[in-house]
């Protein structure tokens, strides 16, 4: 297998097929080669790497969109986290830690974005 095909296999486990899909649909030759970057090195080389679990490497993410204010793709994560095996309260001390190290008002946003994920994923 390749690592374009392990690190979409990944990609799809950890975000979901919907959101996977949806970003093929919109791949352009313009953005085909970032696609195919993102999907070898951060989906293969990064996540598939045996040093963390899943887990453990949601929470990072997490808190690295916290950090630099990437809302957009902090809602993304939020539901991989979920399905990596973080509970919302996990999620919530993850939020916590960064309003220590990140600061308030980034992590005021963050549960923002989460309390919403949270809530559509609930019904």
């Amino acid at each position: 297998m390749s690592d374009r095909d392990k690190g979409m296999r990944t990609r799809r486990e950890v975000l979901g097929d919907e959101h996977v899909d949806r970003a093929i649909e919109r791949t352009t030759d313009f953005s085909a080669d970032f696609q195919d970057l993102i999907t070898r090195y951060a989906w293969d080389e990064i996540w598939n790497r045996p040093g963390l679990d899943r887990r453990t490497r949601s929470a990072i993410t997490l808190t690295a969109l916290v950090a630099r204010g990437h809302l957009d793709e902090l809602a993304i994560h939020v539901r991989a986290a979920l399905r990596n095996g973080l509970t919302p309260d996990e999620i919530k001390e993850v939020l916590l830690q960064t309003a220590i190290y990140c600061g308030v008002p980034a992590a005021n946003s963050a549960f923002a974005v989460a309390q919403r994920v949270l809530e559509e994923d609930a019904t």
